[in-house]
């Protein structure tokens, strides 16, 4: 029995014998095959339900971060199930904990970033040539700072990543494209003139701007590539248990270690 005296407040869930309440609905009755996951997910993290156009850029933002190959975090999770199979959760925790600045962090990175700068603007542009000026006061100052700008350049797209026009073109076209992504095209549209080259927007860097759009907390984004990536992760140890490359990667890298002696040792002391 509960003890009256005790009170642990959540707007999340509850549930009895006999139900179960998700977001102050029935669970059963209310969402089960009415509410897509991504709505849920969104849903659960505003903790106000979606429109349909903020539910089609949320999706749109989870495929694109769902998978990019072998990648650091795929491998990380099949080496790890290649040891331990017997433990598919620690696996998938494996490729997830390689979720940092250089893989699948870059969305938070991007969002935190492009907040940081609009929090400094008295009133937000109201054209291209406002975001370019804007731009180019950023891209100077994290220049000057030494700083890199998350969300440009991609170690395999080198001129376009076909993510972001997509993107792009969804929130448009679902009417939430915002100050975030309005600051984004416009650092790719003037940092060649500031860095000397041209750098492709990332898909990464585009997905952390359309979350930001959509109001969720730019503290949370890496949460959301992670929950994408998680279902990315899967289809690796999938496929690993069919056709497993695992082992081979393991072998390769042993079989061809070469020993080399320390490039310095400590002095002996005397």
């Amino acid at each position: 029995m509960a003890d009256p005296e005790l009170n642990f407040p959540t707007a999340i869930g509850t549930s009895d014998a006999t139900s179960i309440r998700l977001l102050g609905q029935d669970l059963a009755a209310d969402l089960m095959g009415k509410v897509g996951f991504g709505e849920l997910a969104f849903w659960l993290v505003a903790g106000e339900r979606p429109t349909p156009g903020e539910v089609r850029v949320f999706e749109a933002v989870l495929v694109a971060l769902a998978d990019h190959g072998f990648t650091p975090t795929a491998l990380a999770a099949r080496l790890t199930y290649l040891s331990a199979p017997e433990s598919l959760q620690g696996a998938l925790a494996a490729g997830l904990l390689g979720g940092g600045s250089r893989f699948l962090g870059v969305t938070e990175d991007a969002g935190r970033f492009l907040a940081g700068a609009l929090a400094e603007l008295v009133e937000p542009p109201t054209d291209d040539a406002g975001w370019d000026e804007v731009a180019r006061t950023v891209i100077t100052s994290a220049r000057a700072q030494r700083r890199l700008i998350p969300g440009l350049g991609h170690p395999v797209h080198k001129e376009q990543d076909p993510r972001t026009p997509v993107l792009i073109r969804i929130a448009t076209e679902e009417g939430v494209h915002g100050p975030h992504l309005c600051l984004f095209e416009a650092i790719g549209r003037v940092h060649p003139e500031i860095l000397g080259r041209t750098l492709p927007l990332n898909g990464a860097g585009v997905c952390g701007a359309a979350l930001a759009d959509l109001g969720l907390p730019v503290e949370m984004l890496r949460g959301f590539a992670l929950l994408a990536r998680a279902a990315g992760l899967l289809g690796h140890l999938a496929e690993e248990r069919r056709d497993p490359i695992g082992m081979g990667v393991y072998l390769t890298v042993d079989r061809n270690a070469r020993y080399q002696p320390p490039a310095s040792t400590r002095s002996t002391r005397s």
